[in-house]
């Protein structure tokens, strides 16, 4: 657990999940003293790596942003993640939710009692469609908030995953500086995730009930990449792309769902395969490997993670725009 100075950003985080924002924000030196999600499962996740935070579990709605204050007492921050599944294209023409939606509202609510001086909202980018988004915006605005409203890519960040999200910055006392992708010399790809130690069995990609359409996707990616070739598989899910992707690139978005297989070429001269696992895709999303995900089923940790923050994102934004508070309270400390 990382040790904080007296002066130390004090924050809560709405809709937290597995921590992924609580995670970023703490390895930018920022305390997080309360987080709010429903699901169970989320909550002893997140408890197992970030134990000292205190944690409601129960929807947003039904928590007194008064409540919240006398027990975790001021902030400085809010982060939220508001319900994204009625705003994502993954919904494909599944019927929309107005009340999912809405749940974006409750930033607005918390932020009007607790006046917190920054507030970051992290949601999908097709967020921007919804019919209340320039309202909400606005509410934003009018309780005195300088906005900024930014698209980020994970793999801008060092993270394994090409991950485009929305995110709206505030800071009551400054404009938002924007948030410049970190450069490195090599970007982070699959080939940095894939646990090739056989820890994982495979199975034969040609076996009877294999789908069609998957033995396609398998024959375009052979096709283009030689019969040698290791390869990613798009196995549930939609993809405007083939329907695979090379191992020497940061891994498409994961979603909730057990999406991405592995394919290689067996000692036998025939193809095998087997799903991404969840070390692999907690690697994908940036978590440390000490991170604890060890709740829940298979499906359940993927759809946990599917949902996250990748933390070196939610990083990187705090200390961009708490840099120039951070400097002042510094230079403040060495007068005195």
């Amino acid at each position: 657990m990382i040790k904080h100075p007296q002066q130390t950003i004090r924050a809560l985080d709405l809709f937290a999940g597995v921590g992924g924002s609580s995670w970023g924000a703490q390895m930018a030196g920022v305390r997080i003293v309360g987080a709010v999600d429903v699901w169970h499962l989320a909550e002893k996740s997140y408890l197992d790596n970030l134990n000292e935070v205190k944690f409601y579990r129960c929807k947003c709605e039904s928590l007194s942003p008064e409540k919240v204050g006398q027990e975790v007492g001021p902030i400085q921050m809010l982060i939220a993640s508001p319900e994204c599944t009625s705003h994502t294209c993954a919904k494909g023409g599944a019927e929309r939710s107005e009340l999912s939606r809405k749940t974006a509202l409750q930033v607005i609510r918390f932020a009007q009692i607790m006046k917190p001086r920054w507030i970051i909202v992290e949601n999908v980018i097709q967020m921007r469609t919804w019919h209340r988004y320039r309202e909400w915006i606005f509410k934003l605005e009018t309780l005195g908030y300088n906005t900024r409203q930014q698209i980020l890519n994970s793999a801008d960040f060092g993270v394994p995953q090409s991950r485009r999200r929305l995110f709206v910055i505030c800071d009551m006392e400054a404009a938002p500086r924007e948030i410049i992708p970190v450069r490195s010399f090599k970007s982070p790809t699959v080939c940095d995730i894939i646990d090739s130690n056989g820890h994982y069995p495979f199975s034969a990609l040609k076996k009877q009930g294999r789908a069609e359409s998957t033995l396609q996707r398998a024959e375009r990616a052979i096709t283009t990449l030689g019969s040698k070739s290791p390869f990613l598989l798009v196995y549930y899910g939609t993809d405007g792309a083939g329907g695979w992707q090379r191992l020497d690139m940061p891994l498409r978005t994961i979603t909730t769902l057990d999406r991405f297989a592995y394919v290689r070429l067996g000692k036998d001269g025939q193809y095998e395969m087997r799903m991404l696992q969840v070390p692999e895709l907690k690697k994908a999303m940036g978590f440390p490997e000490s991170y604890r995900l060890e709740h829940g089923t298979r499906r359940e940790r993927i759809k946990l993670l599917g949902n996250a923050v990748c933390p070196p994102v939610m990083k990187a934004i705090i200390e961009t725009i708490t840099k120039t508070n951070t400097q002042k309270t510094q230079e403040e400390g060495v007068r005195d």
